[in-house]
């Protein structure tokens, strides 16, 4: 899809920073499906930061080294983990596997949803929040949506693995996550067209719109994933 990448090439910023290698990042997208309109869950940073200041996000960060060790229940479905491993050095199972861990760690931390399944006995190591809850995080709710690399020589660079997954898997809530001191300061179910009129940053935007063609298309793990990156001073969209 061009317009996509034109899109991003039209929003270019300032590229003026020393060169930076991408680190790995994941995010994850909610979709509440209960209703005759798709919802997806967007989180609206705090003012004061630096990186994307008061712009609505999907919870999201870069991996930790934990992520690693986390047990989980269910693996990522084969069709997605193949994806995760295309356009790799050194493609592995295990990193596909921490992708989708940090996806749901993250979500975690920033808006206190637990995905997973309820369990009677969880490890403690490395997140409490999980065992307290009696969550176990399962990863074969995962759809890996999109991926994409932060253009060169920005202040910060991410090569972010976008997943979704529907409401259904939120298995417990952690109050006081979301408020005026928080990361996320704010969040809202909105549906995706009315999500794309918010103060997005421009790779949001066009997650979105993928998002929305792959519910219409049925919302498979098969559906090829769209891989967004710049070659040559401009913006490309391949398809793993």
């Amino acid at each position: 899809m061009v317009d996509a990448a034109e899109h991003l090439t039209r929003t270019e910023r300032d590229q003026s920073f020393p060169y930076l290698r991408p680190k790995d990042a994941a995010t994850i997208i909610l979709i509440d499906r209960s209703g005759a309109e798709p919802k997806v869950l967007m989180g609206r940073r705090h003012h004061g930061h630096k990186f994307m200041p008061g712009k609505f996000v999907f919870p999201g960060g870069r991996v930790e080294a934990h992520d690693r060790y986390v047990p989980v229940g269910g693996e990522l479905d084969p069709s997605v983990e193949s994806r995760l491993m295309q356009r790799l050095r050194r493609p592995s199972r295990i990193r596909a596997r921490v992708l989708a861990v940090a996806a749901i760690r993250e979500a975690s931390e920033e808006t206190g949803l637990l995905l997973g399944t309820k369990v009677a006995s969880v490890p403690k190591f490395p997140d409490d929040a999980f065992a307290e809850a009696g969550v176990q995080p399962s990863l074969d709710e995962l759809h890996f949506i999109a991926r994409a690399i932060t253009p060169p020589h920005r202040p910060r660079r991410f090569d972010t693995r976008f997943f979704a997954a529907d409401a259904r898997a939120i298995a417990h809530r952690v109050e006081g996550i979301i408020g005026p001191d928080a990361e996320l300061v704010e969040l809202i179910w909105v549906p995706i067209a009315a999500a794309k009129e918010l103060d997005l940053p421009s790779i949001t935007h066009v997650v979105l719109v993928d998002l929305e063609a792959r519910i219409a298309a049925g919302f498979g793990h098969d559906l090829p994933v769209p891989y967004y990156r710049m070659v040559s001073r401009r913006f490309v969209r391949e398809l793993l």
